[in-house]
C-alpha cells in the first residue's frame, strides 16, 4: 500500500479540507447528547414552552449544519479516491506499454484486465471510505470517550472492557479476508482470461461445434469463483454479528450499571442519557471499524495484485550513448547472431551473418518454425540477442536509443491486429496528425483504396473489434498502409500477403516497388511469388541459414528453395485446371 502515498501527497490540499470537514461535522455530532441532557435536566427542575422550543431548535439547526460538513466530507474525499483511481489506472496502463514482449508471453490477458479494473476497485475504497472513516472513528471515539469519561469514569471503564476483544475479532477475522480476496481475485481473473478467449475465437468455437463443450467449462470455472465467494461471505457473515453481540453485551452492562447509579443518586436522569447518547455514537465507529478493516485486506490484496505489475521491469530502453542524433540509416548486419527465447534451452537461430545494403530487398524463405519471424523481431529489439550482434550503419542496434531505432521502422505482421475504429484511423495511427490525402495515397500504395472508397462511410467506416468486419487481405493491406504512410527507413513484411490473392498480390508489389526504392526492406514469404524479386534472398531451416543468392541463383541451385517453387508451381496449375 505504500505505493498509494505519494497519490495522496498529490490531493493532499483537498484531502486536508475534506478531514477538516469530518472533523467539524463530528464535533457538531457529539454536541447532541449534551444538549438532551441539559434538556432533561431542565424537565427535572421545571420545563417552560420557551425552554422547549430552545432544545428542539438547538437540535435542529446542529443537525442541518452537522449535515452540511458531512456532505462536503464525503463530496471532497470521495472525489480524490475518483481522481487518484484514475491517476492510477492511467499509470498502470503506461507502464502495461513499456513491458517487454516476454511479460506478455507469461501473463494471462484476462488477468491484466482483472488487474485493471476490479482491483482497482478495491483500492479505491480503500482510498476513499479507507482514509474518511478512519479519521470520522477516531475523533468520534476521543471525542464520546472524553464526554463520558467526564460523565462517569466507571460505566466508561465498563464500555472500554469491550473494545479489545472487538478488535482481536477484526484482527483475525481481518486476516481471513485478505486470503479470501487474493482467491477471488484470482478466480475472476481466470474467468475474464476465458471470456476474452471465446469471445475473439467465437467463430472457431462456433465452426467445431464446440459451443456445449465451452459452456460447460465456464460453469465450472463460474461455480468455483461462486464457492470463492461464499468462502468469503462465510468469514464476513460473522463479522457484523460478532460486533453487534459485544456492544449488545456492553449496552445490558451500562444499563445495569447506571441504573444502579441513578437509584443511589451518583448519576443524574439527564447524565445517564447523555451517556447513552454518546454510547450510540460510539456504535457506528466500531462497525465502521469492522468496515474498514474489510476494506483494507480487500484493498491490500489487490494492490499486492496491481503491484506484481507495477513491480515488473519494463523494457530496456537504455542504450550506450554513442548514437544520440535520432538518425538510424545505413546497411543492416548480422555478425554471428544466434537467439533462443529466454527461459528456454532450444536455439531458435544459430551463427547467422549477413549483410542488407541500404536500400535494398532480403527476403526471408524457409520452412514453419525456421525462425523467419524471430529473425526480424531482432533487429527493432522486441528481443535482443542471444548471442552476436545486429548493427545499422556499423552501429550496434543497443546503442541507439529505443524509440528511434523503432521509429525508423514500419512493421506489418502477418496476422495484423486493427482498432476498434474507423479504418482512416486505424491508417494514421502509423504516423498521428497524418492528413486525408497522405492516408489515401497510402492506401493507394498498398491497394486498399479502392475497396475503402466502396464502403457505404469510406474511410469513416468502422471496422469492429481487431477489424472483424474486414477480410483477412483487407487488414493486411490495410495494416501496410499504416506501415507506408510512416515512411520508416526500414521496411519490416512479415509474410504481410499471405491473405491476398495473386492478382491483388500483383498489384499491391507494383506499388510497394516505388517505396521499397530509397528504404531497406525484409520481407518474410511462403510463396515464392511475393518475394522473386528481391535482391538477395535466404533460406532459413532450423534456425541456420542453409541457402542465399538471387532468385535465379537459388532456382539454378536445385537445393530447399528450388523444392518449396517447384511445390507451389504445382500447386497453382492444380487450382487452374479446377
Amino acid at each position: 500500500m505504500y505505493r498509494l502515498i505519494p497519490y495522496l501527497k498529490t490531493y493532499r490540499v483537498p484531502l486536508f479540507w475534506g478531514l477538516l470537514c469530518v472533523g467539524i461535522s463530528d464535533v457538531f455530532m457529539v454536541i447532541s447528547p449534551w444538549i438532551l441532557k441539559l434538556g432533561v435536566d431542565w424537565m427535572e427542575s421545571g420545563v417552560t414552552s420557551r425552554r422547549i422550543a430552545m432544545i428542539a431548535s438547538a437540535l435542529v439547526g446542529i443537525a442541518l449544519v452537522g449535515g452540511v460538513f458531512r456532505y462536503l466530507m464525503r463530496w471532497t474525499v470521495i472525489g480524490v479516491s475518483r481522481r487518484i483511481e484514475l491517476d492510477l489506472r492511467n499509470n498502470l496502463y503506461r507502464h502495461l506499454t513499456t513491458l517487454p514482449q516476454n511479460f506478455y508471453n507469461y501473463t494471462r490477458t484476462g488477468d491484466i484486465m482483472a488487474r485493471s479494473t476490479s482491483d482497482l476497485d478495491q483500492v479505491r475504497m480503500v482510498l476513499g471510505p479507507g482514509v474518511m472513516y478512519p479519521v470520522d472513528t477516531t475523533i468520534s471515539i476521543l471525542f464520546s470517550v472524553t464526554m463520558m469519561l467526564y460523565i462517569s469514569p466507571m460505566l466508561t471503564l465498563y464500555v472500554l472492557m469491550i473494545g479489545p476483544l472487538a478488535s482481536a475479532s477484526a484482527y483475525f477475522l481481518g486476516q481471513q479476508i485478505f486470503k479470501h480476496t487474493l482467491r477471488i481475485q484470482e478466480q475472476y481473473s481466470t474467468l475474464n482470461d476465458f471470456i476474452q478467449e471465446n469471445i475473439s475465437g467465437v467463430r472457431i468455437v462456433r465452426s467445431f461445434l464446440a459451443e456445449g463443450f465451452h459452456e460447460s467449462e465456464f460453469d465450472g470455472l463460474n461455480r468455483e469463483y461462486l464457492q470463492r465467494n461464499m468462502d468469503m461471505v462465510r468469514v464476513q457473515s460473522m463479522f457484523m454479528p460478532l460486533l453487534f453481540t459485544l456492544f449488545s453485551l456492553g449496552a445490558a452492562l451500562i444499563l445495569w450499571a447506571g441504573g444502579r447509579s441513578i437509584i443511589l443518586g451518583d448519576l443524574s436522569l439527564g447524565d445517564f442519557v447523555a451517556f447513552v447518547g454518546y454510547l450510540g455514537i460510539l456504535t457506528w465507529p466500531m462497525i465502521a471499524l469492522g468496515w474498514v478493516v474489510n476494506l483494507y485486506q480487500r484493498g491490500a490484496a489487490s494492490m499486492a495484485r496491481i503491484n506484481r505489475i507495477l513491480d515488473a521491469p519494463p523494457e530496456d530502453y537504455s542504450f550506450e550513448g554513442k548514437h544520440q542524433d535520432g538518425k538510424v540509416q545505413g546497411d543492416i548486419e548480422f555478425v554471428n547472431v544466434s537467439f533462443k527465447y529466454p527461459g528456454t534451452d532450444r536455439w531458435v537461430l544459430r551463427d547467422i551473418n549477413l549483410t542488407i545494403p541500404r536500400g535494398g530487398t532480403l527476403a526471408v524463405v524457409g520452412k514453419t518454425g525456421s525462425g523467419k519471424t524471430t529473425l526480424i523481431s531482432l533487429l527493432s529489439r522486441l528481443w535482443d540477442v542471444t548471442e552476436g550482434e545486429i548493427r545499422v550503419g556499423g552501429i550496434p542496434v543497443q546503442d541507439y536509443p529505443l524509440e528511434d531505432l523503432r521509429q525508423a521502422m514500419g512493421f506489418v505482421p502477418q496476422d495484423p491486429l486493427l482498432f476498434s475504429m474507423r479504418i482512416g484511423k486505424n491508417i494514421a495511427v502509423g504516423r498521428p496528425g497524418a492528413d486525408d490525402d497522405d492516408i489515401q495515397k497510402a492506401a493507394e500504395i498498398a491497394g486498399i483504396n479502392p475497396e475503402i472508397q466502396e464502403f457505404p462511410k469510406g474511410y469513416q467506416t468502422p471496422v469492429g473489434e481487431r477489424g472483424i468486419t474486414l477480410s483477412g487481405g483487407q487488414k493486411q493491406r490495410t495494416a501496410l498502409a499504416r506501415a507506408i504512410l510512416r515512411q520508416p527507413e526500414i521496411l519490416i513484411l512479415d509474410d504481410a500477403l499471405s491473405s491476398v490473392d495473386t492478382q491483388t498480390e500483383e498489384v499491391v508489389l507494383d506499388g510497394l516497388r516505388k517505396v521499397m526504392q530509397h528504404r531497406t526492406t525484409l520481407m518474410v514469404a511462403h510463396r515464392i511469388s511475393t518475394i522473386q524479386g528481391a535482391d538477395h534472398i535466404i533460406v532459413l531451416d532450423e534456425g541456420s541459414i542453409i541457402e542465399q543468392g538471387t532468385h535465379e541463383e537459388l532456382i539454378a541451385s536445385g537445393g530447399l528453395y528450388a523444392e518449396l517453387h517447384q511445390k507451389q508451381q504445382l500447386r497453382e496449375a492444380l487450382e487452374e485446371m479446377e
